[in-house]
């Protein structure tokens, strides 16, 4: 696979990485862990090198997967986790007191089984931390080696700027797909001057842009989407017209919509890594062959009008989630 720039700063990774949230946390039941091992390392040998985690996943169970499976691999990959969540519960608040980043840091490291963090995430922003402390507490465990690169998760360009003055920012990971394209006003001006990587989270729509959703699907319980209001039944009805036309231009090119999808944010930006999940074989193998998918100048052109023909409905949160995004 095809390697990409953080922006300007050193970190280079493969084109497409691999989320791996989805493997034991928010998305239902866990995977088998034996089975889940086993994707993480396939997708090693598919060429992916950046792993995204956080401790808040699971809480904590994600970590310990991700640390097992790339133990026997670690010199051959990046490995992206966060801080910034109370108690690692993204229900109690958030909390990048320097100290609370400090046991963030050791405790993930061990978990992880490594000896370097190489980009350390701020999961969301906390208000009542100023940024430029949590950049400078970050910045100082670079200085130790526990850290090699910083990065943010959901911030406004504000921040953003703030931060990048005290501790060069490598990354910002933030929700970005065909059917969530605010950043593209918001930030990624932004990334563009300071030089900073954009790595979009949910890049097939939680899963909704690959075709597999409708109104008919059922979640499980503890499914995450079950709680969001762009997954309403009305809301993936009405949406369905945007996979439908996605679709389409995906047949006219002899590829799927999900890599349609991912194809098209790799042609916005040279400094756009997406980091699809999922805890299927085929369908690893499906994202990582869209890095190799060109989009010409009129697939764009169709996948524009295509957007345009269709407003999406919903909020991609409830509003409690909602406030802690974009400060």
């Amino acid at each position: 696979m095809k390697t990409r720039p953080l922006g300007r700063s050193g970190l280079d990774v493969s084109a497409i990485g691999l989320g791996c949230m989805g493997l034991s946390h928010a998305y239902g039941p866990a995977a088998d862990r034996t089975d889940a091992i086993a994707l993480i390392r396939l997708a090693v040998e598919r060429g992916v090198t950046l792993f995204d985690t956080a401790e808040v996943y699971g809480p904590f169970t994600n970590e310990e997967l991700v640390g097992e499976a790339l133990a026997p691999l670690r010199e051959h990959v990046v490995v992206a986790t966060k801080f910034g969540f109370r108690d690692a519960d993204a229900n109690a608040g958030l909390d990048s007191r320097p100290t609370r980043i400090r046991a963030v840091a050791e405790a993930s490291l061990r978990r992880l089984r490594t000896d370097r963090i190489d980009l350390f995430y701020q999961h969301r922003v906390d208000p009542a931390v100023p940024i430029e402390d949590v950049a400078g507490t970050v910045g100082r465990l670079v200085e130790e080696g526990k850290v090699l690169h910083f990065g943010l998760s959901e911030a406004g360009s504000e921040t953003i700027r703030r931060a990048h003055a005290v501790q060069p920012v490598a990354a910002l990971q933030s929700e970005y797909s065909l059917w969530w394209r605010e950043p593209e006003e918001t930030v990624m001006p932004t990334l563009e001057e300071l030089g900073i990587g954009f790595v979009p989270f949910s890049p097939l729509g939680r899963g909704f842009l690959t075709g597999a959703i409708d109104a008919d699907t059922a979640f499980a319980s503890g499914d995450f989407r079950n709680t969001l209001p762009r997954f309403s039944v009305e809301a993936r009805r009405a949406n369905q017209a945007l996979v439908e036309r996605i679709a389409a231009i995906a047949a006219g090119r002899g590829v799927t919509p999900a890599q349609i999808a991912l194809a098209w944010l790799l042609a916005r930006k040279s400094w756009i890594v997406p980091i699809p999940g999922t805890t299927k074989r085929h369908r690893l193998d499906e994202n990582v062959a869209a890095a190799a998918i060109e989009l010409s100048p009129a697939d764009l052109d169709g996948i524009d009008a295509a957007l345009a023909a269709v407003a999406v409905h919903g909020d991609r949160y409830p509003p409690d989630r909602q406030r802690q995004v974009g400060r």
